[in-house]
């Protein structure tokens, strides 16, 4: 296996099971706190989210590649240069992004939180951003640090402090809130306050794996500084300068998601009371946090196939090789469809079941998630086409592209939550991802003059193995109606594994028929096909 293969496969996977502990934790989070005061917990993480993501979404990625610009040059001086200095601009932003976010965490809650408000007070939600702000003092600086060892190609510190920050970030806050509540005998909103706080302990746990790495691999990193040629005396001005102009698309981004939630939390509430519709149900935090959780999971898994495929555009494109371009984004559209749009259509169908294991049963809950869901395509479609654009040096029309489509969502949210409640909300975000979508698409196709029949083509045929899939689906849950039904966890646990391995089959069955499996992966599928009968 390459250096290449083995570091991507080594980050992968380290994002990927941290995402996944970052979905599970919410079972038994939601099961001490209840449905009526979860929602408080994404009061505080939405700001928390989008002041991070700008504060950091662009650095690691950049910093590693200006580091692995100048090692590869044999300057190992230069980026040692630029880690001292960075470290220390990331500990004096991250300082001031606390202050910030700690100082205005009061008019924030306003924003979001009218007086009148059944669930939660403008106190709860003012005091939950500030105890989340605790992290930003430390993530900025992490991130930084993680982006040095990918300059050196060196991807196993940044995987393991990830996962390391997320275990231990997950161990506090069930841990604390478990203590709040049973031990100290306090209220669920006092846990929530507290096992927002877990943010900031959980970097802590991400740093100290990151100087364990650095305490071993120092020594190296020395030898190589000590036989460095000679340093390319590049200003401190002009390394930030390029790092700016490298990292600002990836900031947008990485932003997209947080800023559409921004945009509800900050006109959701008001909208809801302005049209009357007050609740005794917190549907934001629904919306928001227990049903985003899980629309997270078909994004998760497609988008890390599609993903690995974009070095090889942005190479091709460095080569004029045009035909090698079309036929890797042919290929990246073919896989993000291929895996997200079951993984949708199931979770749809299976809305009520997987709403009842992760949380509890809950007709509104299940509801909004099904009706969400179909958005999941979108929030995969987007990051793709945005990095096909960064592959081929547009990436300007990134931060238009969002932007319009951000502007959209801003005009159209309030009218349309005050029309449809959750469903115009998910409207808005729909229009607006499409838009952006669309106009990512239109400048592809504008520099690379790429039409692809074949797509078109490969997507109907998607489709039509999503309808059959579908059928089988119903037609088991119409069968298993009869025997089991929603009556506890477990049996909503059964019924996925039945019903979910059903659809798999199907859908894999026909797919190998096909032959667009093999197509997609590779024709090493077809000695097990062979093994059918296929």
């Amino acid at each position: 296996m390459s250096t290449l293969i083995k570091g991507t496969a080594i980050l992968t996977l380290g994002l990927f099971l941290s995402k996944i502990l970052g979905v599970v934790y919410i079972i038994p989070f939601y099961s001490m706190v209840g449905e009526e005061n979860i929602g408080l917990y994404q009061y505080a993480y939405i700001p928390y989210n989008l002041m991070l993501s700008l504060a950091i979404s662009g650095a690691p990625i950049a910093f590693s590649k200006f580091v692995a610009k100048y090692n590869s040059l044999g300057d190992y001086e230069t980026g040692r240069r630029l880690l001292r200095s960075g470290l220390l601009t990331m500990m004096l932003t991250g300082f001031i992004s606390f202050l910030i976010m700690y100082l205005f965490a009061g008019p924030l809650a306003q924003l979001t939180i009218s007086e009148d408000e059944k669930i939660y007070s403008v106190e709860d939600v003012t005091s939950a951003i500030q105890w989340v702000s605790f992290a930003l003092i430390v993530v900025p600086f992490m991130s930084l640090w993680r982006g040095f060892f990918q300059g050196y190609n060196f991807m196993l510190p940044t995987a393991v402090s990830q996962l390391i920050e997320q275990i231990v970030r997950i161990l506090f806050l069930l841990g604390g809130s478990y203590a709040v509540l049973y031990i100290f005998g306090g209220t669920p909103k006092t846990a929530i306050q507290f096992a927002v706080l877990s943010a900031a302990i959980g970097a802590l746990g991400g740093v100290a794996v990151l100087f364990y790495f650095w305490k071993k691999k120092k020594p190296e990193y020395n030898e190589l500084r000590a036989n460095s040629v000679e340093s390319y005396d590049v200003g401190l001005r002009d390394m930030y300068k390029e790092i700016i102009v490298y990292a600002v698309p990836v900031v947008f981004l990485g932003i997209a998601n947080p800023l559409f939630q921004f945009v509800d939390l900050l006109t959701f509430n008001r909208a809801m009371n302005a049209a009357g519709n007050l609740s005794e149900v917190d549907l934001l935090g629904i919306l928001n946090l227990t049903a985003h959780k899980l629309v997270m999971i078909p994004v998760m898994l497609a988008t890390g196939f599609s993903m690995a495929l974009i070095p090889l555009i942005t190479k091709y494109f460095t080569k004029n090789e045009h035909h090698l371009v079309t036929r890797t984004l042919d290929q990246a559209f073919q896989i993000l469809l291929f895996l997200t749009v079951p993984a949708v259509i199931g979770m749809t169908m299976l809305s009520d079941e997987l709403y009842h294991v992760f949380y509890e049963v809950s007709d509104i809950g299940s509801e909004i998630l099904a009706h969400y869901l179909p958005v999941a395509i979108l929030f995969a479609m987007f990051p793709v086409t945005a990095s096909i654009l960064q592959g081929i040096n547009q990436q300007k029309w990134i931060i238009l592209n969002l932007l319009t489509g951000l502007w959209l969502k801003l005009l159209l949210n309030i009218p349309l939550i005050e029309r449809f409640e959750t469903d115009g909300a998910i409207a808005a975000t729909i229009i607006g991802y499409v838009v952006a979508i669309g106009m990512n698409i239109a400048v592809i196709s504008v520099t690379l003059n790429y039409k692809s029949a074949l797509v078109i083509r490969r997507t109907g045929l998607i489709i039509g193995l999503n309808l059959a899939m579908a059928a089988a689906v119903f037609a088991a849950m119409l069968g298993l109606d009869q025997f089991i039904g929603l009556e506890s966890k477990m049996h909503s646990i059964v019924r996925i594994v039945i019903i979910g391995g059903v659809g798999a089959a199907v859908y894999g069955f026909l797919s190998l028929k096909t032959g667009i499996a093999q197509k997609l992966f590779g024709e090493r599928l077809t000695k097990y096909t062979r093994k059918f009968g296929m």
